[in-house]
């Protein structure tokens, strides 16, 4: 009979997942409709121009962003822009051809440079070379914050110091003080793969979460530190309870907003990620549902080169995971008949 009983679990346990996985699909959309890196209204059709050489679009959004002070939407914009010009970048330089010290054409001038120099084997002497790029983009818009964004990459990566590093956070938080990218940039900095610590990059995170605004995506920062543990393998520094207190955190952040929002979709992504490693399925499960149709590459390129693939490949394992632990059959309550004496029969 002991000997069975392995047998007989994983009998109940495949028939629950036949009975309830086909139901756990409600909410989720269909395989076909997940997108990877959806760009939003606003920078699709910007793509679409700058894909047959027209740059027009992309001067306008950024000029707007900039006028109106939309720094986390600059900062998103601009650094996709540039990630397309890697590979189309004639309108970028038709743009500077006509406008050479345009500070936006500079702003995204400056990000693929920092980009591009970041893949080179030759890292931090190529970094070096491209910092009087991100000083004419600072210069051009003195209160935009983006450009000390990247100047915080570009510091990590030509290995600043410390006291270095706190200057053009001060110059960057200065400008915005809760912009989430400069937030970032600075939390890489302090992971243990950098310039820190675990300890040092949680505290760093779950500090800034508590100072944020309501519905700030910087709420989410204890996630990314908890993501930079995970990905380290080194389980002994940071206590699982911390762990699942960030991703707790993030939960809350991801319920203010609606389903299907792309602006917090690589929250909800990362934060999926967690609790996938954590084994949180049903909570896996309703993140992958808020999220819809927009699969980010980050984080999921870190666990295969098919980002969007292996999105969908722990899609259905949530579902396979949450169904085989649900009842075979649902309980039912059965009323006890009730005798013309008033006693139970």
């Amino acid at each position: 009979m002991v000997r069975t009983m392995p047998f007989l679990r994983a009998l109940i346990s495949t028939a629950r997942m036949i009975r309830h996985t086909p139901e756990l699909a409600a909410g989720l959309v269909a395989d076909d409709e997940v997108l990877l890196d959806v760009p939003d209204e606003r920078l699709g059709p910007t793509l679409v121009a700058a894909a047959v050489g027209d740059y027009g679009p992309a001067a306008k959004l950024l000029a707007t962003t900039r006028e109106a002070a939309e720094w986390e939407n600059r900062d998103r914009y601009t650094t996709r822009l540039a990630t397309f010009a890697h590979s189309r970048q004639d309108w970028l330089d038709d743009w500077l051809a006509v406008a050479p010290r345009d500070t936006d054409a500079l702003l995204v001038k400056a990000e693929l440079a920092v980009s591009r120099a970041w893949a080179s084997p030759a890292r931090a002497e190529r970094l070096r070379e491209v910092g009087p790029l991100i000083d004419a983009a600072a210069e051009g818009a003195p209160r935009d914050p983006v450009p000390w964004r990247i100047a915080l990459d570009h510091a990590r990566g030509t290995h600043a110091s410390h006291t270095a590093f706190e200057e053009l956070w001060g110059e960057a938080v200065g400008r915005s003080s809760h912009h989430y990218g400069c937030h970032v940039s600075a939390l890489q900095y302090l992971s243990a793969q950098w310039y820190g610590s675990h300890r040092e990059c949680f505290d760093f995170a779950e500090q800034a979460a508590e100072d944020a605004l309501p519905g700030s995506l910087v709420q989410a920062l204890p996630v990314r530190a908890a993501f930079a543990h995970l990905l380290s393998g080194d389980s002994t520094v940071i206590p699982h309870e911390r762990v699942d207190a960030a991703a707790d955190l993030a939960i809350a952040l991801s319920a203010e907003y609606e389903a299907g929002d792309p602006w917090p979709a690589e929250v909800r992504n990362l934060l999926t990620y967690i609790l996938v490693t954590r084994g949180r399925w049903a909570d896996a499960l309703e993140q992958f549902r808020l999220i819809g149709p927009y699969a980010t590459s980050f984080p999921w390129t870190y666990l295969s080169d098919d980002a969007l693939g292996q999105f969908l490949e722990l899609r259905d394992g949530a579902r396979i995971q949450v169904a085989s632990a649900m009842p075979l059959r649902p309980l039912r309550r059965t009323a006890r008949r009730i005798s013309s004496d008033g006693h139970y029969a």
